[in-house]
Formats: C-alpha cells, structure tokens, sequence
C-alpha cells in the first residue's frame, strides 16, 4: 500500500505544531498572519485557515478578530493522561525511550479487556513495550497493542525516542480523539521490579487505555505501568 501525501493543509498544520512544541513560538506570542502564511508558504487563504482551525481544535492557539492567531503553549506535567502523549506534555530533551520489545504483529482476542472487533481479530496487533524514562528515572513501562489495519511499513520505524502518537498522526493522519481509561494501584511484580530498580510490593499505578482515533472503528490499546515517587500524573483527557 502506498501512502499517500499528506494534503497542504496538514503539512501546514504540523510545520505550525512543531515550531510551537520546540519552543520556536512561545505560549503568548502572535503566529504569523494568514497573509504572511499564504506568501511564505505559497498556499491559498483557505488552506491556511483550514490550518490555523485544526491549530484551534487542538488548543494550540486563540484566533482573535483584528488581534490574530495567540498561542498557548503546551500542557504542563506528565500527560500520560493527556490527549497529548507524554513526549509532548514532558519535552524530548527530559524524556527518553528504550525499546524493551520491537513492534511485531501477534494475534489477540482482546486487549488489556477490552472488547475488539471481528475484523482486528483477523488482522492480529502489532505489539511493542517500551520504558520511558525522565531525566534518566525509569517512570513509565507502557504495552501497546495496535490493529494491523492499513499501518504499512510500521513495524520497520524507529521508535526509539520518538513520540508514538506523533509517528501515527505525521506518517498515517491517525490523532487520538479520546478515549476510555481504568486506574488501579497495584504491587511491583519481578518484571516491574526489575524495570523500576524498585522492591517487591513497591505502590505502582496501572492505567489500561483504549484511544478512540480520527480514523472510523480505529483505537489502540496500552497499558501503562507508572513510578510516581518522583511524579505526578496530569494532564487532560
């Protein structure tokens, strides 16, 4: 399968969103103006918009009549329970990502108990665990569980530092939209134990979670095992 190009409008919009993830435009400063995004980017006014209403949907920035486009910054904290994803809400220079298992495609009944369909049954997951670590603080050990629907080439990507959603939403156009969440406290088992470097029966949170995504009938599935000694969790969702 052949993925096509993003339209101009997205491409736009992820230029945008980059430059205001890194810092380039700060929470309070002006983007440029429809015009000066129109001529520096050689696009027509309604594909700017487009761009600059998606930029809105998502929280990145307020459109003010005769003010113009004021950005606002990024979610602060650890936003495991974010719509962001974590490498967002945390930074890439705080956040790191070791592959404790590389993306492979499995089968599966179900995923952390929730329910899948017929159709992602057949297909299999693709299936990847990976530790997050915050300025070297092992924090979080995630599963991920994937349909294998239309995602070519994906076991191939480097997942090593690089933000999940941000490869399914800049090479698929898969975003999360929301989704459904269960939180419970439980011991550190050995394999926790030995990825936290914590001891037996040490507090540990577990967040199942499914991601409802822009795609119709597509969600993924993770269950995150979180060290909050250090960290709280925020964010919203």
């Amino acid at each position: 399968m052949v993925i096509k190009e993003a339209p101009s409008y997205r491409r736009l919009y992820e230029k945008l969103r980059t430059l205001m993830e890194d810092g380039t435009y700060k929470r309070g400063d002006l983007l440029p103006s429809e015009n000066e995004l129109c001529a520096a980017h050689h696009l027509t006014r309604p594909t700017v918009r487009k761009a600059l209403d998606m930029l809105v949907n998502d929280g990145f920035i307020l459109r003010h009549q005769g003010l113009g486009s004021i950005v606002q910054g990024q979610p602060k904290g650890i936003g495991i329970l974010s719509l962001t994803g974590t490498t967002s809400a945390i930074g890439q220079d705080n956040l790191t990502t070791r592959i404790i298992l590389k993306p492979k495609i499995i089968s599966w009944e179900q995923a952390f108990g929730f329910d899948i369909s017929e159709k992602e049954k057949s297909m299999g997951c693709i299936y990847m665990e990976r530790l997050r670590l915050i300025n070297d603080l092992p924090v979080f050990y995630d599963i991920t569980m994937i349909p294998n629907l239309n995602l070519p080439r994906f076991t191939s990507r480097t997942f090593e530092n690089r933000s999940l959603f941000e490869i399914l939403r800049k090479h698929y156009q898969v975003e999360v939209k929301g989704g459904e969440q269960k939180i419970q406290a439980i011991t550190a088992d050995e394999r926790i134990q030995k990825h936290f470097g914590v001891k037996k029966n040490h507090a540990i949170l577990r967040i199942d979670r499914r991601m409802e995504t822009n795609r119709f009938g597509f969600s993924f599935f993770s269950q995150i095992y979180c060290n909050t000694s250090d960290y709280s969790l925020t964010g919203r969702f």
